[in-house]
């Protein structure tokens, strides 16, 4: 197998990928009609939802999309008059506020800060208060805008005392961080393929139970491309999507779903961890700080202080990190000048002490404080 040229992405998706993944997209072309590419996507479907359910009761379905199709999917299918809670303490949070409003939902945005926990009483009494039935609450488990994690097993928990149908947006948590969503009470949940699966961008999935689906036959559409019900029943009869799907893009999740399982999902959670360690230290080390205590944290994702000196510039950065194979990102807050950090995908603590040593390197070049530390 030809090497390819590595590259470390510290971006929060797509993230780094093995050439071996890579490489699966390199097959004959083939009609994604045929019966063989059906069970392709069958075994995709399957093997994701073995993650984090029983597949005798609950099943993916399957988008051609980034991941927030899954999640406008379940937002503009699921819902009737009824009221959904939508917590909103990062920016994906918000965007599912966003999504409801373009639809004309009926929704109430929950406001939590996004650097800590969510207060658990102060949610149940939005919800205890409210004039119309609350059918739906919907939650982002780790906001990728900040690396909050936020605790899904309590909101579920507070959502079956009250009868109440939990989404969750799991599209920076799923595969890396344990879920199973009939503990956990999450009747919906989104994903894709590009972030701790390690695949590629392409393939966005939902995860529900099967009878949840199936009570949803004779709701009027609100959408065409993303309707789950739809897109559910055509695979169910067809094991087919409805529209054509990201063939090669399918190909490879399928090898990255067998490297997961070959690696562990725990098992992948504590490499993760570990560069997360690593990064901590190091940026600790260099007079940094994160936004997020260590309590509440996905150790995923690391919103990082932007350094306090006149020559920095966080473009600049990112195009000194680049040219030397590194990508960064920005931040996501507005009251606050951060950038992130995330360390996953197939990187390891080695390569986080590599970032650690060029950031070193950068900031004594723009400031004298830093060169202190460098010597």
């Amino acid at each position: 197998m030809r090497k390819i040229k590595r590259t470390i992405l510290l971006n929060p998706g797509p993230v780094t990928t093995t050439d071996s993944v890579k490489w699966s997209q390199v097959v004959p072309d083939i009609c994604p009609r045929e019966s063989e590419f059906g069970q392709l996507m069958e075994y995709v479907s399957t093997e994701l939802t073995r993650l984090v359910a029983d597949p005798d009761h609950y099943t993916t379905v399957l988008f051609g999309g980034s991941g927030t199709a899954a999640v406008e999917s379940i937002i503009s299918s699921v819902l009737d008059d009824d009221v959904v809670v939508i917590i909103n303490n990062g920016a994906y949070g918000k965007r599912m506020c966003e999504m409801a409003e373009a639809y004309g939902l009926h929704y109430l945005e929950f406001v939590s800060p996004p650097d800590d926990a969510i207060d658990m009483d102060a949610l149940e009494r939005v919800i205890k208060t409210s004039d119309r039935t609350i059918s739906h609450l919907a939650v982002v488990h780790h906001e990728t805008s900040t690396g909050l994690l936020n605790d899904i097993k309590a909101i579920g928990e507070l959502c079956k005392r009250h009868r109440i149908d939990m989404i969750v947006d799991a599209m920076s948590s799923f595969a890396a961080i344990p879920i199973q969503m009939k503990e956990m009470n999450i009747r919906y949940l989104a994903a894709s393929s590009n972030k701790n699966l390690q695949g590629m961008a392409g393939v966005a999935f939902v995860i529900a139970e099967k009878s949840k689906l199936e009570c949803m036959k004779q709701k009027k559409p609100r959408n065409f491309y993303l309707n789950l019900y739809a897109q559910y029943k055509y695979f169910l009869e067809n094991r087919q999507m409805r529209f054509t799907p990201p063939v090669q893009t399918l190909y490879a999740l399928k090898q990255a779903i067998e490297e997961l399982k070959r690696e562990g999902v725990k098992e992948r959670y504590k490499r993760y961890v570990k560069s997360w360690e690593t990064l901590i230290k190091g940026i600790i080390r260099l007079g940094l700080t994160y936004i997020v205590p260590e309590t509440c944290h996905s150790k995923i994702v690391t919103s990082i202080v932007e350094p306090d000196c006149a020559n920095y510039d966080f473009q600049e950065m990112h195009d000194y990190f680049y040219a030397r194979g590194i990508t960064i990102y920005p931040g996501k807050l507005d009251e606050l000048k951060t950038f992130r950090i995330a360390n996953i995908g197939d990187i390891t603590y080695k390569d986080i002490e590599t970032f650690l040593e060029l950031l070193e390197r950068y900031l004594g070049g723009i400031d004298d404080r830093w060169r202190k530390v460098e010597s």
